[in-house]
């Protein structure tokens, strides 16, 4: 199975980006090599099921099918019903999210299919480079050339906001180095300037799922566990076993993209726990910024000065 893939950071909120290309019939607006396109049968774009049928400059006829829309995360999937390439299984996805450190876009755009023996890896590099790839350059044209305004109303957790704390960033590091530093367990406090005496209880190893994490965060004393750790998706996720603070069922984690269009990296942070409503007046604000963002930005400084 083989996996073409780009990604790259567009200069607008993620509800601008998704008013753009959300529709399925609206590739020849961004996608250069597109000449014109139609729904078959006169269905609506937005109709899960329908049909595109396009023509390339070049005279290519292509036909796809939406399998899934979500305008509440900003992602829709389609696959080939007629081929643009001699590939089989093909089924691509597209998705949005917001940078919120900036007020921009992370987008990433996807696809897994079967290459034909003697092809391995043709296609792959073809379809993240020249389709997904030139695509996506072509979109970010576009919006530094015509501003697109945020449509009135729109909304960007349609169905409400994933996680209490839902935060991001641009780290300017390849995500090969900004994962090698981030995934130590016990290393935040060298890159955490209100962090300090971090270790991992018992001896153990900082990449030992179960294990605890012990430190100060300025005055406070607390432990964490890890709950997850993934090099896959270059992920962890940890949760509160001691900690001063007015909150309860504390679970965090960070993920981290790689940023294909510039060799960046865009990194989510999240963070859940059960506290009364004043309390969250200054727990959600307060650990959104100075504890995940801070995060973020005295990481990147961190790689930037090794």
């Amino acid at each position: 199975m083989a996996r073409a893939y780009s990604s790259i950071i567009l200069k607008a909120p993620v509800e601008t980006v998704w008013s753009l290309i959300r529709d399925f019939n609206g590739l020849p607006s961004w996608a250069p090599p597109i000449a014109r396109s139609k729904i078959e049968g006169g269905l609506d774009p937005d109709v899960v099921g329908c049909v595109r049928s396009f023509y390339t400059h070049d005279g290519d006829h292509i036909r796809e099918r939406l399998v899934a829309l979500d305008d509440a995360r900003c992602t829709f999937t389609y696959n080939f019903e007629k081929p643009a390439f001699p590939v089989r299984n093909y089924l691509a996805t597209v998705r949005l999210y917001p940078v919120t450190h900036g007020d921009q876009t992370f987008a990433e755009w996807e696809a897994s299919f079967d290459e034909g023996p003697g092809d391995e890896g043709k296609y792959e590099k073809i379809i993240s480079k020249e389709v997904f790839g030139a695509n996506f350059s072509n979109l970010a044209a576009i919006i530094a050339k015509t501003k697109p305004e945020k449509p009135a109303g729109a909304e960007r957790w349609k169905g409400g906001q994933p996680n209490k704390i839902w935060t991001s960033r641009v780290i300017k590091s390849p995500v090969e180095k900004t994962w090698g530093m981030m995934r130590d367990f016990a290393g935040m406090g060298g890159w955490h300037d209100e962090i300090t005496k971090m270790h991992m209880l018992k001896r153990a190893r900082s990449d030992k799922v179960s294990g605890v994490r012990d430190f100060m965060f300025g005055q406070g004393h607390l432990n964490e566990e890890l709950l997850h750790l993934s090099d896959l998706e270059r992920s962890f996720s940890y949760r509160i076993t001691k900690c001063d603070m007015p909150w309860m069922n504390y679970v965090s984690g960070a993920r981290l993209w790689k940023v294909t269009a510039d060799n960046s990296t865009f990194g989510v942070w999240t963070g859940d726990w059960t506290a009364s409503a004043l309390d969250d007046l200054t727990l959600i604000p307060g650990t959104e910024q100075n504890v995940y963002q801070r995060a973020f930005a005295t990481l990147e400084k961190r790689l930037k000065g090794k």
